[in-house]
């Protein structure tokens, strides 16, 4: 894995910035450690930091140049299928210098141009250079899995692998205002947009492809890639039944595992006990005498503790199995690095597990296979139940709409099971009687566009009636993450939004940031594309109904797993955030995130609503309260770092 950043000057006032090359690179050092590289001509610059994964010799340096000294390429990701490609290119008398997948895609698109995307079976960020014909290419795969943010003047264009090498160079540092708002509600912003403005997200399955002297605004971002979209009330597939289906699925699982294990450096496993990372590992085990697999488990909070069914999975396929058992000093020690790496607020707590987890098995292997998409493409999350009981409501759904106002009165919390499980019936009652569209963008959200606004101060906020530029850059943001939830009602509809919302921008963005943080690979199986195509021909009824999500996954892999796996309640990979934030981190958080005297100097967020909500978090009804602090103490954080 590696990180790649370069820049286009489109006239003389720019120029200057190419030198500024080697400080971006820099700030991409943990992406890439084992070696460095830039490259520099005419009006364009480009850097490169790698992690040495495949031909992990000096041949394997970037930025790449081909022979003739016309094309020049940096790229970030593993093009699992490059062994093929290679064949079919030697045979047309292409000679090659190395061993790399990154000199096979350069001849690839020497080849046949942008066509070359087609034929790539990985995940990657890239960038091609043609010094003849002076022409820039820049792409993103297809679901978005590594990352590639850019940003566009009359003067210049850069891109980069993360924010803070874009930031090396001469850019205005201004908030965009609908992406703090967004934030607020999602706990992350979602692509295209940051909360800089200026800077934007290459959107996954998309490309550049301009000339190096047109700064004009044909540039433009087109689309190679999008995930299928197939009719709902289909009731077989094109194997003609349930059966044959899970023949398939098995095939596409099997061959998205065995291309991700191709390494010549260590390679493990993430097991987290639950069935998408079991399956993986399962899978993984049959071809490799030693598999190492690892897991993180929560001492001093038991609830969240699942390492006992990782523990059985690791037993019955034979992996050899680490785990590490974290205690809330561990959160606490490692909670600042999480928030250092990151160069954008983002506020998914588990990240921090996430970081603690990516760091110590970094130790072991350089490369990790990890069961990520799997909830999206396969319908696994709490979400989709409820989701199934509100389109077919009965006794239960009635009753939470008439118990909704006496359930908010009660204790809410994530800590604790009667906690989660009141905080998810008030939840449900918010929704069910929503449309699609309105529910989905509800259940997404921690906190509504009336809450959003209250936490702002009064000069940053969005009058959402109002017909503002920032109420309309909102509406149509909200509308364009909503598109794909269509009034036909397709339960694929809402897989398909997860995909293009919560998956590359929180679950994606959370791995990324926190495996490459310890220079450490994560491969995802479930998000090879050909499964991916096949996950969404098939009717949704194969994957959910009311008593299982995540169906024909399980069924296709129940002989490889536990009994034990099945049945059990999901509890996700949370942080306990509220015991930490009324014990360790209280005083940090009155004193300094969110003190009054910080907030009024600061003068983007309400000071009375920040003191609300000392005063819930604090309480004996927390609600979800902890999340939003989270996601402001990210903020501040980031704030201080790059904009104070």
């Amino acid at each position: 894995m590696c990180g790649i950043v370069g820049i286009v000057s489109f006239n003389k006032s720019s120029k200057n910035e190419l030198d500024l090359i080697e400080n971006a690179v820099k700030t991409l050092n943990k992406r890439g450690p084992d070696s460095q590289g830039k490259y520099a001509e005419g009006n364009i610059a480009l850097g490169h930091t790698r992690l040495s994964i495949i031909d992990t010799s000096d041949k394997g340096t970037q930025p790449l140049t081909d022979v003739k000294k016309r094309y020049t390429i940096v790229f970030n990701g593993e093009f699992y299928n490059y062994k093929k490609q290679r064949r079919i290119l030697e045979a047309k008398g292409i000679e090659f210098q190395s061993d790399t997948d990154t000199e096979v895609v350069l001849h690839m698109y020497i080849q046949c141009g942008i066509k070359c995307l087609e034929d790539i079976n990985g995940f990657f960020a890239l960038a091609i250079y043609d010094k003849v014909e002076e022409k820039v290419f820049i792409a993103r795969d297809r679901m978005g899995i590594k990352p590639l943010v850019y940003y566009h003047d009359e003067n210049k264009f850069i891109f980069a692998s993360e924010i803070k090498a874009l930031l090396e160079f001469d850019i205005k540092r201004e908030i965009d205002t609908t992406s703090l708002f967004s934030y607020l509600q999602l706990n992350y912003i979602p692509a295209p947009y940051s909360i800089l403005q200026g800077i934007r997200k290459v959107k996954p399955g998309h490309y550049f492809h301009f000339n190096l002297n047109d700064s004009s605004d044909k540039i433009e971002e087109k689309k190679y890639y999008e995930i299928p979209e197939i009719p709902d009330n289909i009731t077989e597939v094109n194997s003609g039944s349930y059966k044959g289906a899970q023949i398939k699925l098995n095939q596409l699982v099997e061959n998205a595992i065995t291309k991700r294990m191709v390494s010549d450096v260590p390679l493990g496993t993430f097991l987290s006990g639950g069935i998408d990372s079991s399956i993986i590992t399962s899978v993984a085990a049959k071809h490799t005498n030693n598999l190492q697999s690892f897991s993180i488990g929560y001492k001093d909070e038991p609830y969240f503790d699942e390492t006992e069914f990782a523990n059985l999975v690791a037993k019955k396929c034979g992996s050899n199995h680490t785990v590490f058992s974290l205690s809330n000093d561990d959160l606490f020690e490692n909670y600042h690095e999480v928030l250092e790496y990151l160069d954008e607020p983002f506020a998914d707590s588990s990240a921090i597990p996430v970081y603690i987890l990516s760091k110590l098995t970094r130790k072991e292997v350089t490369v990790a296979l990890s069961g990520d998409g799997a909830d999206e493409i396969f319908s696994g999350y709490n979400k989709h139940q409820a989701e199934l009981k509100a389109r077919q409501p009965g006794i239960v759904g009635k009753s939470v709409t008439l118990l909704n106002p006496l359930l908010k009165k009660l204790p809410q919390s994530r800590s604790s099971k009667i906690g989660d499980f009141n905080r998810q019936m008030v939840r449900f009652g918010d929704g069910v009687n929503l449309t699609n569209k309105e529910r989905y963008w509800r259940w997404a959200t921690f906190l509504n566009e009336e809450q959003s606004n209250y936490f702002l101060k009064e000069s940053q906020r969005i009058n959402i009636q109002r017909l503002s530029d920032e109420a309309y850059n909102y509406k149509k943001r909200k509308d364009n993450l909503l598109c794909g939830i269509k009034k036909s009602g397709s339960f694929n509809d809402v897989l398909r939004t997860d995909m293009n919302l919560v998956l590359q921008n929180d679950m994606l963005r959370k791995v990324d940031s926190m495996s490459m943080a310890n220079s450490l690979e994560v491969r995802t199986p479930f998000l090879d594309h050909k499964l991916v195509d096949f996950a969404f021909s098939l009717p949704s009824v194969y994957k959910i109904n009311g008593s299982m999500r995540k169906k024909i996954l399980k069924d296709t892999f129940k002989n490889l797993l536990p009994d034990e796996l099945y049945n059990r309640p999901k509890k996700g990979f949370e942080v306990p955030l509220l015991n930490w934030f009324q014990t360790e981190l209280k005083a940090k958080i009155s004193e300094e995130w969110l003190s009054d005297k910080f907030i009024e100097e600061q003068g983007i967020f309400n000071v009375t609503a920040i003191i609300e909500l000392k005063q819930k978090l604090f309480s004996a009804n927390p609600g979800d309260s902890h999340a939003t602090v989270w996601a402001i103490i990210a903020f501040q954080q980031w704030w201080k770092k790059y904009l104070a």
